[in-house]
Order: C-alpha cells, then structure tokens, then sequence
C-alpha cells in the first residue's frame, strides 16, 4: 500500500514525508513548486527526500486531473495527506483565484481521485484555524460556528470541510480535516512573521508589529504538528454517522506577540527595531485551540516549548543561510 501526499514539498508535507519514510511507508509525493515563496526552499526540502527509500515525486498541480492521475498511476494507494493548497490570509486579498484554484477546485480532484480509489482508507486533509474568523469566545471548540470568515482564505477552508462532510455522506469516504493553528519550526514558510522577525533582527532592519503587538498566536511546533497528524491518519474516522471528523491542532496555549518577539530577540541575542502598526484585513486578534477532542480520540498531548521551538528554528535558519 503508498501514501499520497500533496504539497510534499511544503513546510508540513516535507516534515509528513519524512516521518512516513522513516517509518518504512511507501510515498508518492506530488506538488507544483509554484513561486508563493523561494522555489529554492521548496528545491532543498525535496533533496531530503529524494533519494530514500519507497518515496517518489512528480511536479503536477492537484488541480489538474491528468496530473494527480499520473502521480497515483499503477499504484496501490490507500492513504492520502492532502496538505497542498495556496496558503497566506493576506495574499488572498491579492490574488484570490489562486485560492479558488488550488484550496476549491484542487480539493475537488483529491475528492474525486478517493472517490475512486479502490483499496482507499483515509484522507487526511489541512483546515486551518483561520475558520474561526473573528470569534471572540475562546478557547475555539470544532463546535463553535464559523459562518463568518473574515478572508477568502479562510473561506475556502471552510468550504472544502463542507465539500468533505458532503463526500463522506454521499460516497462513504473516511475523512478527517485538521485546523492547523500557527505552524513554526525549522524547514518553515518565509511569509510567516517568525521567519520575517528573525531575518530582519538579524540584518538590523526594522519588523512591523501589527495591532500595536496586542496579538495572540497558538504557536504550534512542527513536530507536534506531524505527529499528531500521522497518528490521525492511522485512524480513519468509524462507528455509526458519516465516517468525516474535523479537529482542531494546536499548542492550547497563545502567546502574545510582544512576548514572542522577546523571546527571539534573548536568542538571537539582538533588539529587535519594532514599527507599530495598525491590524491588517483579514486578521484577527487571537487564536486559540481547545484540543481536548484530539486529546481524547488521540492521545494527542503537544510537548515543545516557544523557547524551544523557536531556538531550534533560529539555530536551522542561521545552519540554512550560513550565517
């Protein structure tokens, strides 16, 4: 049996592939490279992939049919990590059919390749935390409503829950959406502030503190991330109902972005010039993931520190660019 992951070569994809390998999975990973963000990074997180043994690439957009048939062609898949979509709150503001591309119509062909997979057993696929929109009760619950999003990019991540729920129900498919909260670490995305904050604390230029710094981030770790998604993608959904549940994965525990911004000056060991500025579209002040259902259902119990997390980034990003 193989794994198809899409986005392999993201920032969660690459770290998914890895821990599958390691475990003597077999993977057909598919993503298209596309120019978001450096394809370089993209490039050298493959590197660390291929190569090893049962993992196999192909560059193709999930949106494009013959492209996801080429990547499952002659092979006995049973499992899917759909992780490949466009990603970014504000970007969507700027080029918002690319979310319709890649996080609707490119979750429809996912949909219609499980459809029709023979030996298929689960799909496991990104939500985001985003779905909350400006939800002011926290910690957010998967049962609080999320009918009012507050960017398209969170908009198409609602939509592809429903698209599931409505897959699931009419087709019997076992699903799982996971609303990934605030994913750092090593291997990162260089539109996200921690990557942006450290690289300018370390050239001397000035960060932009949006909201006055009065934000609130449920920092989650990569490793605790990609562990607790594997573990959700050894257990498709069962029991009586339509086999499709949604989680939320998070740390539980937001931290302030002043705080945050502090703790990357102590260990980059340098002050940070901050530019106050004022909430962006799109944004919301705080998010924070009750977790107790993947606790519960999963054993799912997040163990990296900020200090932590954020030390092992800096010490890869300082390794990554030499410096």
């Amino acid at each position: 049996m193989t794994i198809l992951v899409t986005g392999a070569a993201g920032f969660i994809g690459s770290h998914v592939c890895r821990l599958l390998l390691d475990r003597g999975e077999e993977i057909v990973g598919i993503d298209d490279l596309n120019a978001y963000y450096d394809p370089k990074l993209k490039d050298a997180r493959l590197e660390r992939l291929v190569g090893s043994k049962g993992f196999a690439f192909l560059k193709g957009d999930i949106a494009d049919t013959a492209a996801l048939a080429e990547a499952v062609g002659g092979r006995n898949i049973s499992k899917v990590v759909h992780l490949a979509a466009q990603a970014g709150v504000r970007y969507s503001l700027e080029n918002p059919r690319a979310y319709i591309r890649s996080n609707i119509a490119g979750q429809l062909e996912i949909l219609e390749l499980c459809r029709h997979l023979k030996s298929f057993e689960h799909l496991v696929y990104a939500s985001s935390s985003s779905v909350y929109g400006g939800n002011e009760k926290v910690p957010f619950h998967e049962s609080d409503p999320v009918d009012t999003p507050v960017s398209l990019y969170a908009a198409t991540k609602k939509a592809d829950e429903l698209m599931g729920h409505a897959y699931s129900h009419l087709f019997g498919i076992p699903q799982t959406g996971l609303r990934y909260f605030t994913v750092y670490g090593p291997w990162g995305r260089p539109d996200m502030a921690y990557w942006k904050f450290t690289r300018s604390i370390l050239e001397g230029k000035p960060i932009e503190v949006f909201n006055n710094g009065d934000m609130w981030r449920d920092f989650t770790y990569i490793d605790d991330i990609v562990q607790g998604t594997v573990a959700v993608l050894d257990r498709p959904p069962s029991g009586e109902g339509v086999p499709h549940r949604v989680y939320n994965i998070g740390n539980n525990k937001p931290e302030n972005l002043s705080r945050f911004i502090d703790i990357l000056e102590e260990i980059i060991g340098a002050k940070a010039v901050r530019v106050m500025s004022p909430m962006q579209p799109g944004d919301v002040v705080r998010t924070y993931a009750d977790i107790s259902a993947l606790e519960r259902d999963f054993s799912f119990k997040p163990s990296t520190s900020l200090q932590v997390g954020l030390s092992r980034f800096v010490e890869w990003y300082r390794g990554y660019f030499k410096i």
